[in-house]
């Protein structure tokens, strides 16, 4: 075969290709031209009639491919009608969740058409929403007890129409999602930028709706916020959480690198207040709860998960006694049972895990004008039966928490906590042991907050039990201890700095504080302990001190009467005053001088 005749021969192939190529393309033009109109009618219909006219969706444009099998609307709106919600809420049928959504665009790809039209089923690899502003609008409404039996399931509605339909991939991409809460005595708006959804193998037939493994017909429901950063509405702490995470598949909700940090150093966030206010700085690596009944969150608004990790996590607390304590307001309302109560949400966790967390809590004494602390690390132990929830509280009404760390880094400590969850007085037992401990530890504490240097001082074991509520705790105490010396410091309100009491610190190590129990040739002392809350004290601050009274009684200081925090505040504040009154008496006489 000479080359002209392959010439005319590949000519004549090329040619009648491009030919079908123009048929099918002008196919596709003539189909697509058809089917807008239909599929419009179609989806609009097909939205309004299956969700019993409770929804329009309404677009601008559509866009189809019948090649690609790939299908565009644009400038999408999907609303509720209020008046059809009404409606369905009085004759109890109207679902606890509605929706608004306006998106730009809404692209669905590889759409099988043919098999759509011909064999009655909906194939459809993926459908893309891009940048949408989601609003999920909870009301709180009641079921008939005989609804789900009378309501047609989501199959039935389509079934007529379609034998199934099945979605690979559904995904939501850097949405704006707010989550509005109609129920309040106040609607409560909760907003979140840049979330990420993807739902996995949607599938509605005859058999998904009762396959127990799917949520909503769906293999996997999961969410992502990334980079979330924000500062609170006081303007003292920036917030950031690097990722929060979840999925029905796993049952699991996970937070990544959260940083509450405030914004200015312990003093100069005080001083922003007139009254005594916690400064926190929190850095939580995790926080993951693991087997979270996501249908229940959803329908019912309850949380329950079988477990909540925390850690590692870093937790430091700060607070100045410079300023007054806020008037009227009582710190056991603050009691962690106590406040259980308060979330709006009833709320179960069957375990909390607490994981190497080190906790911090320093104070300012403005009678030393020192800061003191006390560290906790690597605190670890669960907490049982987490709950607020009526049905639970009915069966088991009490939290267990056992819970060991390190006390200022060195000394093993175990405190068990059994809280009773239904007191109304916020009644709580505990209970705790300390292995051996160099005393000298506690300095950082003590010399600030407590005016006292500890020279030396070994404990071989400390066990202590106590009963306690909103008012007080008391209880018994064991300490076994060595070579016990102390120094007495002066206060610094006049500003020359603190100082040993050389004289006073010599008879209260002579005469007051027994160096050791037991004593040679004696039986261990043992001391029962009562304590005294005051409403500016927390509920740790009521567990410490109550054992901070039965050691002093067994080391020889129970004779010594604890002063009362709230008249000894007041005289360091007029103190302070007259110091500062004195500071501005000498700058003016400076300046007079100077001129």
């Amino acid at each position: 075969m000479t080359a002209q005749n392959k010439n005319k021969i590949w000519t004549w192939i090329g040619s009648i290709f491009g030919i079908l190529i123009l048929i099918v393309a002008f196919g596709a033009m003539f189909l697509s031209a058809r089917w807008k109109p239909i599929l419009t009618e179609k989806i609009k219909a097909g939205v309004y009639d299956g969700s019993h006219h409770l929804y329009r969706i309404d677009f601008k444009s559509i866009n189809l491919n019948v090649i690609t099998g790939s299908l565009a609307l644009r400038d999408v709106t999907l609303t509720p009608d209020t008046a059809v919600f009404d409606s369905l809420k009085k004759k109890q049928m109207a679902p606890a969740h509605t929706f608004e959504l306006k998106l730009k665009k809404l692209q669905i790809s590889r759409v099988g058409i043919l098999t759509a039209y011909f064999r009655k089923r909906i194939d459809v690899n993926e459908i893309i929403l891009q940048k949408p502003s989601i609003n999920m609008i909870f009301n709180k409404v009641s079921r008939k007890p005989d609804s789900i039996k009378d309501e047609k399931s989501l199959y039935e509605q389509i079934s007529k129409t379609f034998k199934s339909v099945h979605i690979k991939s559904i995904k939501i991409v850097d949405a704006d999602f707010d989550y509005i809460n109609k129920t309040a005595a106040k609607k409560v708006k909760k907003s979140i930028k840049h979330l990420d959804i993807n739902i996995n193998d949607f599938l509605l037939d005859s058999l998904s709706g009762n396959d127990t493994t799917r949520f909503y017909y769906t293999k996997d429901a999961s969410f992502q916020i990334a980079g979330y950063k924000s500062v609170t509405k006081d303007k003292m702490y920036a917030m950031k959480i690097d990722t929060i995470s979840g999925s029905t598949a796993s049952k699991k909700i996970t937070a990544k690198g959260f940083k509450l940090t405030p914004l200015y150093d312990e003093l100069t966030f005080a001083g922003k207040y007139k009254i005594q206010k916690d400064r926190y700085n929190l850095s939580f690596d995790q926080i993951e709860f693991n087997g979270v009944d996501f249908m229940g969150l959803n329908t019912d608004q309850k949380l329950h998960a079988k477990s909540l990790r925390i850690g590692p996590a870093n937790v430091e607390v700060f607070m100045s006694r410079e300023s007054p304590p806020p008037p009227g307001f009582d710190k056991g309302q603050n009691y962690p049972h106590i406040a259980l109560k308060r979330l709006n949400m009833p709320t179960l966790i069957d375990t909390v895990k607490l994981r190497n967390i080190n906790v911090k809590y320093a104070e300012f004494n403005p009678a030393s004008k020192k800061i003191g602390s006390v560290d906790f690390k690597a605190l670890t132990g669960n907490i049982l039966n987490v709950t607020n929830d009526s049905l639970q509280l009915s069966k088991k009404n009490h939290a267990l928490a056992d819970l060991n760390t390190l006390l200022m880094g060195t000394g093993k400590l175990n405190v068990k906590i059994d809280f009773n969850l239904t007191d109304n007085n916020g009644a709580f037992t505990y209970s705790g042991n300390l292995g051996k401990f160099d005393l000298k530890n506690l300095n950082p504490l003590s010399k600030a907050l407590g005016l006292i240097e500890i020279e030396s001082g070994e404990v071989q074991h400390i066990d202590f039990s106590a009963n306690g509520n909103l008012r007080s705790a008391s209880g018994k105490l064991n300490i076994l201890y060595t070579n016990l010396k102390i120094k007495l410091l002066s206060d610094n309100i006049d500003g020359e700095g603190t100082k040993k009491k050389g004289f006073l610190s010599f008879l209260a190590n002579t005469i007051l504080v027994k160096d050791e129990n037991p004593q040679k040739g004696e039986a261990p002392r043992t001391a029962s302990m009562t304590n005294t809350r005051i409403n500016s004290a927390s509920f740790f601050n009521l567990m410490w001190k109550t054992v901070f009274v039965g050691i002093k009684d067994i080391v020889g200081l129970g004779v010594i009467p604890e002063k009362n925090p709230v008249k000894q505040q007041k005289v360091i504040a007029k103190k302070i005053r007259e110091q500062k009154r004195a500071d501005r008496k000498a700058a003016r006489k400076a300046r007079i001088e100077k001129n």
